[in-house]
């Protein structure tokens, strides 16, 4: 009630009856409107709302702005929390949150705190996301807030990438994105970035490689042209992964020329480490230079600040070149120790750790032990079976049916 506002308010300002009364009222009046005893006029109401340093629509909504506020920054502070810390954090905000669901219906904070609540919704597997985060686009849509739009549609576009629902999920965001430009007024040239780099990355996924390649293009111009950076470096590893996947020799060594340089300029030891990560690819299936992609490899693997960061693919990698210097049962050891990632979602990051199969299909196959292979070789070609054809997936069918020859 209304007393009860003023009197928390008053409180959290640390003011007392006093105070807060000044010259304009009583003490005994006040005590009675916190008390719910009697009903200030519109005069004294804005008199209280100035001495409490609010708006009058703070007192007389049934949660303030300050609270809002207050709560979006627990929020905030909740959803950053990263590594250990996080395990429990959608819960933690779905506590948070729910109390003040009811009331979310206009500024900046309800549509925050509706945009986090969704997420968290969906984080736990929960139903009625869909419901909040059609409430947080409607008002940020109502503000002509781009950016915070933009980021719902990229939302809901990964919801069915996760799921690799490559299709749908470029159809949503096609479908988003022209919604936003037909009610916005203006895009900020960031978040243009961040949509064309989220549509190239799921022409990709789908396999169209020529819209993939012209949206890279276009958001490439487009950053020069608004003179910006941003992600700039995700565009030259999305490039260079593309060249090679497409064994795309020119466009290849163009980017990796350029990823390597803003690794250098940038200190970015991603991009460093993808860069490497293609060269030693390169080593193992063209150059054939086993060796030196080992020493590569292990020069990453016994560094222990690099080891965990360079994860799964470097030991694939590892196997591959076991597999080329005819150290099969290495080779194997290696590769039973590769789990593919519960996060990795897109085709391309996916066939790099699928073809795993095709060559341990390939070590049991030289060591004589052809049950084996064969397991090895269906499991590899059933994995590729949903994704775009790719030379890793060439590479896994040629091998069952190589195997299943014998």
């Amino acid at each position: 009630m209304l007393g009860d506002r003023i009197r928390k308010i008053r409180k959290q300002k640390k003011l007392t009856l006093e105070a807060l009364a000044g010259e304009g009222l009583t003490k005994g009046m006040l005590s009675l409107i916190e008390n719910n005893k009697a009903k200030p006029s519109m005069e004294s109401l804005v008199y209280i709302a100035e001495g409490l340093g609010v708006e009058v629509t703070d007192l007389l909504e049934e949660i303030s702005t300050q609270e809002l506020r207050e709560t979006l920054e627990k929020a905030e502070t909740i959803y950053n929390q990263k590594g250990e810390t996080a395990t429990d954090k959608y819960q933690q905000l779905i506590t948070l949150i729910e109390p003040f669901i009811k009331n979310l219906t206009q500024g900046y904070e309800s549509a925050r705190l509706l945009d986090l609540y969704s997420r968290s919704l969906y984080g736990e597997e929960l139903i009625g996301w869909e419901e909040f985060s059609g409430q947080a686009a409607a008002l940020y849509d109502k503000m002509n807030l781009t950016a915070n739009r933009a980021q719902i549609a990229i939302f809901r576009t990964m919801v069915k990438f996760v799921q690799h629902d490559y299709q749908s999920a470029l159809e949503i965001l096609v479908r988003e994105r022209a919604n936003i430009e037909s009610n916005h007024v203006y895009m900020d040239p960031m978040t243009t970035v961040d949509l064309d780099y989220t549509e190239a990355v799921l022409h990709f996924a789908v396999g169209d490689d020529r819209a993939a390649t012209l949206t890279m293009e276009k958001t490439f111009n487009f950053s020069k042209k608004h003179k910006i950076f941003y992600r700039t470096d995700d565009l030259y590893r999305l490039g260079a992964g593309q060249a090679t996947m497409r064994n795309d020799k020119e466009k290849q060594e163009l980017y990796l020329r350029k990823l390597k340089q803003y690794g250098d300029f940038a200190d970015d030891l991603l991009s460093i480490l993808i860069h490497d990560y293609i060269v030693i690819m390169t080593l193992n299936t063209e150059k054939h230079d086993y060796s030196k992609a080992l020493e590569m490899i292990d020069r990453y693997l016994e560094d222990p600040k690099l080891k965990d960061v360079v994860g799964s693919l470097y030991v694939i990698e590892k196997a591959k070149a076991l597999y080329g210097l005819g150290e099969y049962t290495e080779a194997i050891f290696y590769i039973e120790k590769v789990e593919t990632p519960s996060t990795t979602h897109h085709p391309f990051d996916l066939s790099l750790f699928y073809v795993r199969y095709a060559y341990k299909a390939l070590c049991h196959c030289e060591l004589g032990e052809m049950e084996e292979a064969l397991q090895a070789a269906q499991l590899a070609v059933k994995n590729f079976e949903t994704l775009p054809n790719t030379p890793f997936k060439e590479f896994a069918i040629e091998t069952y049916n190589k195997i299943k020859e014998k």
